[in-house]
């Protein structure tokens, strides 16, 4: 998470499950955004939650620090979203951060059958 923006921080939570974040800042602050979930590169087949989208794409420990440009792993530019459809909730599974676990740094597409975490907060 201290690399340059632009690579994957990849860890293993649980003892189980791979978890896929964005680094975004600059090289020495740690800044990432995790990946709960994306639309599903399959009908029928769910990427909604981190440990799902992991398993989904294939994406472990050997992707952490790869350049989000390819060839192993990329993000596509996809269909703009309206503002008014962006929703912001407070994270999901951080209690132990205190008072920072209810700030609305989550976002997500309002209504959105692919978004993971509680009914409430989506």
């Amino acid at each position: 998470m201290f690399e340059r923006g632009g690579i994957a921080y990849v860890y293993l939570v649980y003892g189980m499950h791979h978890c896929f974040n964005v680094v975004t800042g600059d090289e020495g602050y740690p800044a990432a955004v995790l990946i709960r979930a994306t639309e599903p590169p399959v009908e029928g087949l769910s990427s909604s939650g981190p440990g799902r989208l992991t398993r989904v794409f294939d994406i472990d420990r050997s992707l952490d620090r790869a350049t989000l440009v390819g060839p192993e792993l990329w993000i596509e530019v996809g269909e703009p979203v309206p503002d008014d459809l962006v929703k912001r909730t407070p994270r999901i599974g951080v209690d132990y951060a205190g008072e920072w676990a209810q700030r609305s740094y989550r976002l997500l597409i309002a209504g959105n059958p692919a978004v993971s975490g509680p009914r409430r907060l989506r």
